[in-house]
């Protein structure tokens, strides 16, 4: 019988049969197999299917022999190799070059695009600050009352270089409750007066801030009337110069100070006691170091040496106190921009501005209490804010309208210093006039 695939016998070899009857003593020669050559898969298409398994084509029946063909084909051994099938080279599939499958079967996606998501997310906080910034800005501006109309002042001084402001503290009770009143001790006074008066300038030499004390002696010009249109003469009047606020309002005021300075208004704001102490409460405070205790009745206050925080109530307090001074107005004047400057830097600080929580509320409550002219913007707003803030600078001046002597219990301005002070503010120089 053949032991070989091809039919042949051990007769065909050189004769040395050994094993099978061979009579020979020695073993058996080794059999040499014929290389066993297995068909390659053929490359799948590009557009199959993500995480589809490899086409396979069936397999061919082996084939021995160098050729390729012969009687050799209708022989397989059934040997593997262990040789994985795909054309990956032997690498699994869900690895580099395989079918998009991981080791535990799941489809996996192309890797995260991590530059076009952060772009995509930097764009939308962009998009959300946007709108935040421009809904508060026309919300803040819904609230701005602008009821002073400047364009009513008559016989205006000519402008110069940098910015005016009229800052008035009024003693407007509207809008409080007799316990309000109570509380803060304001009275019941009806109508409304001038309670403080500055002028700040802000310019290119640092911000100046110039008190004007509410005693002080000036002159009623002609002016116009605010509500009837009438034109009133001046008959060479002088009296306090709160007294123009309480005869015809803010444009009065304007026209006096003009008038008596020399120095055009370019914007008016006016905030009234309940605005005030709403401010300082939002803020949730307004830290002070007073040099020396101090207490007056008429005001409520009641002040001991050192650093401390002030809440509304006591802040109003502060700087409505004159009586409890050798100086009476002047001292409170200055007590004034100690106050206002420490109140502005307190409150542009990262803490209230980036907090909705502080922001929101402190722009409420003083929008809602601020009176302004026809013509202040929100942004000229904000300047006036920061070089109020600015004037406890390096850069920064505040004092007192220089004073001479007084006439009637009322203060008479220095009128020589008065002028180079109105000039230098002109001409935005740095201010190198002093106080008496």
């Amino acid at each position: 019988m053949s032991d070989w695939p091809d039919g042949r016998t051990d007769d065909n070899r050189s004769g040395n049969r050994y094993g099978q009857g061979s009579d020979n003593d020695r073993p058996e020669s080794a059999r040499v197999m014929r290389h066993v050559q297995r068909p390659s898969v053929p490359p799948q298409p590009r557009n199959a299917p993500r995480g589809a398994a490899p086409r396979q084509r069936r397999p061919e029946p082996p084939q021995y022999g160098p050729g390729g063909n012969g009687g050799d084909a209708a022989y397989d051994s059934g040997y593997n190799t262990g040789q994985v099938y795909g054309g990956n080279n032997g690498r699994r599939a869900g690895g580099n070059g395989g079918d998009g499958r991981n080791d535990g079967g799941r489809v996996q996606g192309p890797p995260p695009d991590w530059r076009r998501r952060i772009k995509i997310g930097s764009l939308t906080l962009v998009v959300v600050v946007l709108a935040v910034s421009i809904g508060t800005y026309f919300w803040a501006d819904s609230k701005l009352k602008r009821e002073v109309d400047l364009s009513k002042v008559i016989e205006r001084p000519e402008g110069g270089d940098g910015t005016n402001y009229l800052i008035v503290g009024s003693d407007s009770r509207e809008g409080m409750t007799a316990e309000d009143k109570k509380k803060l001790h304001t009275g019941s006074a009806e109508g409304k007066r001038t309670d403080s008066m500055m002028i700040l300038h802000d310019g290119s030499n640092g911000p100046t801030l110039i008190s004007l004390p509410r005693d002080s002696n000036v002159e009623i010009p002609s002016f116009k009337g605010s509500e009837s249109g009438k034109l009133y003469q001046g008959r060479g009047r002088f009296t306090k110069l709160n007294a123009a606020y309480a005869m015809d309002g803010p444009e009065l005021l304007v026209r006096t100070v003009e008038f008596n300075t020399g120095l055009r208004i370019d914007h008016y704001v006016e905030i009234g006691f309940g605005g005030f102490a709403k401010i300082v409460d939002a803020i949730g405070g307004v830290e002070l170091d007073i040099p020396k205790a101090f207490k007056d009745k008429k005001s409520g206050a009641d002040f001991q040496a050192g650093k401390q925080t002030l809440n509304g109530e006591q802040s109003l307090a502060f700087v409505r106190t004159r009586y409890a001074f050798a100086g009476s107005d002047l001292d409170r004047t200055k007590n004034q921009q100690k106050f206002l400057a420490a109140l502005a830097s307190q409150t542009a600080t990262p803490s209230t501005i980036l907090n909705p929580f502080k922001l929101y509320p402190t722009m409420g409550a003083g929008l809602d209490t601020l009176i302004v002219d026809k013509d202040m913007s929100l942004w000229s707003l904000s300047q006036m804010f920061f070089a109020m803030k600015g004037v406890t600078g390096g850069d920064g001046t505040s004092m007192n309208m220089p004073i001479s002597g007084s006439v009637g219990g009322n203060l008479v301005w220095d009128k020589a210093k008065v002028k180079q002070l109105v000039e230098q503010l002109k001409n935005d120089e740095k201010v190198t006039v002093t106080e008496n």
